[in-house]
């Protein structure tokens, strides 16, 4: 994607911090503008698709078709629940603790509990965390997700047998723009004066 005026658009999914990356950005780039654009992971993969963006920090799993991905981090993924819950009387959880509770499943949640455990249709994080914080059921997103919702009424705990989430970065095949390999040099950590070699 070509940029006008060196304007360079990251997009980040909900929960993903890429302030550590912007700020190295700024340092060394302070004339060409980085732009970041916050995003729902149901967005993620369009945005990036479409061009409207240039690079996306995404919740895995996305279609890998046409895309290059780095993998960057791993998130636990929690049970959001009433502080007056039960569960809270355990350090951590695992999905058999859940068997029997009412499920608020957020959106691209990447569990898939039974039929039976739902009780509410998909919704948004905010609207499950309150629907939880009133007292009714559990919800299971990723730690830095329940972060951002969090709340004095809800509380967290680890569920222990279901797998982390992956945060990775994003961007077309075929955008071979210099900004793209810049900025994932800054992602890998390389200094101003290190190559790509």
């Amino acid at each position: 994607m070509s940029q006008a005026f060196g304007h360079f658009r990251v997009g980040f999914v909900t929960g993903a911090t890429p302030d550590k990356w912007a700020r190295t950005w700024r340092e060394r780039y302070a004339r060409d503008p980085l732009e970041l654009v916050p995003l729902t992971e149901a967005e993620q993969e369009t945005r990036v698709r479409e061009g409207t963006l240039d690079m996306t920090l995404v919740r895995l799993p996305v279609d890998r078709e046409g895309l290059h991905l780095i993998p960057l981090y791993e998130e636990l993924p929690v049970a959001v629940m009433g502080v007056e819950h039960l569960l809270t009387l355990a350090d951590e959880v695992t999905t058999a603790d859940l068997a029997d509770e009412q499920l608020v499943l957020p959106e691209r949640s990447g569990w898939r509990p039974t039929a039976e455990q739902l009780a509410w249709p998909p919704m948004s994080v905010k609207d499950a965390v309150e629907v939880v914080a009133s007292g009714t059921g559990v919800a299971v997103v990723p730690m830095s997700v329940a972060r951002l919702h969090h709340r004095r009424d809800v509380t967290t705990r680890v569920v222990t047998d279901l797998p982390p989430t992956t945060v990775g970065l994003a961007w077309l095949v075929d955008n071979d723009d210099p900004w793209v390999q810049r900025f994932i040099g800054i992602v890998r950590g390389r200094t101003e004066r290190s190559s790509r070699g």
